[in-house]
């Protein structure tokens, strides 16, 4: 097997060129996770793998908690499925607060006044309320916690790994927060081995070809949790050396045989690009710096036949959205057709006319 080959696996097992054919919560949960730091581009994320919803819809998703909004794994923002929450959140804590601890205590943040946070919280949005970062931030201020120097998030995140609350409906554009408790009333409830064989079982199903590191990557787990993980589904799982490294995924697989040109206009921050630690499959050594800036922001992009190929970005007026697309090389006519359809697609998805403008040549 090929690298080029392993792109094509890839698209299909994180279904952007099978789709997924049940709903946004199924599609969560298959994922394991999905990269929601940029919620905006983590909807579309769902609209490029499960066609037949809208923007919307995944607004939706968040008001009914069929998925939560929450920082677990790295941790950085991601949708999971409600059901999972408690389980994956357990399995992330411990090693979260430990890689906080130092900032924490620079920000005066100790256990004693986490705890008064979270009662805060607590006691505030019960009986279903919600309430934004704004709103939180000034009923702590009120109650002697200070919110500055980036403290509000840490206030949050740690209410998020104690269970306490999670996200909630946006309003006037801004999102909110809830009590976990009122969303999740019977979570599902692993211990840390099913926890392990678990996430392992979905991040190698719907990431694979993928190696070991890769994963300890996506999950943030050590390498033995990681390693116990992967063991735990050997029977399910097969094998393949490609360049002297060793690559993971189900058994259940079948290879596209379409040798079609295809393009896919991904989102910032997509499971395509940014789960794996390495990365060189799918995009040249030269067109990293300006897909992925030093500070970790993943730029949208064009993938033509599994590799990146272009970067796009999007301007919003009333009922219009313009698409810019720049791409990093020459293009054929077949290949604008397939970036228009692509295009196309996208404004279906946000309900809105779309005006594109391509550029023949990336430009810095």
């Amino acid at each position: 097997m090929t690298l080029q080959e392993i792109t094509t696996l890839r698209l299909q097992n994180q279904q952007i060129l099978t789709k997924h054919s049940g709903n946004i919560a199924s599609l969560v949960k298959k994922m394991g996770a999905l990269q929601a730091q940029d919620y905006a581009m983590a909807k579309w994320a769902l609209g490029v793998r499960l066609p037949s919803i809208s923007d919307e819809s995944v607004n939706e998703a968040m008001i009914s908690a069929s998925i939560i909004r929450t920082h677990v794994l790295r941790p950085t923002w991601h949708f999971v499925p409600a059901s999972d929450v408690v389980w994956m959140t357990r399995l992330s804590a411990d090693r979260i607060k430990t890689s906080m601890g130092t900032r924490d205590r620079q920000l005066e943040l100790t256990e004693d006044v986490f705890t008064s946070s979270n009662n805060i919280l607590a006691a505030a949005l019960a009986d279903g309320k919600s309430l934004n970062r704004e709103e939180i931030a000034r009923l702590l201020q009120q109650k002697g916690i200070r919110t500055n120097e980036n403290r509000l998030s840490h206030l949050l995140m740690r209410a998020e790994l104690e269970l306490i609350i999670c996200s909630g409906t946006y309003r006037q554009g801004k999102p909110s927060f809830r009590l976990l408790e009122t969303c999740i009333p019977k979570p599902l409830e692993l211990s840390k081995e099913e926890s392990l064989a678990t996430l392992a079982k979905r991040y190698f199903s719907t990431h694979g070809p993928a190696t070991l590191a890769d994963f300890i990557w996506w999950s943030g787990l050590s390498q033995s949790e990681a390693r116990q993980g992967l063991e735990a589904n050997q029977r399910d799982f097969e094998s393949l050396t490609i360049e002297g490294k060793t690559y993971w995924m189900s058994k259940d697989f079948c290879t596209d045989k379409n040798n079609s040109a295809q393009v896919h206009l991904l989102p910032a921050f997509d499971e395509y690009l940014i789960s794996y630690r390495d990365r060189s499959a799918m995009i040249a050594p030269h067109h990293n710096p300006k897909t992925i800036y030093i500070n970790g922001v993943f730029r949208p992009i064009v993938v033509v036949n599994g590799k990146v190929a272009g970067l796009w970005s999007r301007t919003t007026k009333k009922d219009v959205v313009t698409v810019n697309v720049s791409m990093f090389d020459d293009f054929s006519d077949e290949i604008r057709l397939l970036i228009e359809k692509c295009v196309k697609s996208y404004g279906i998805f946000l309900g809105k006319s779309v005006d594109l403008k391509i550029e023949k040549q990336y430009e810095d």
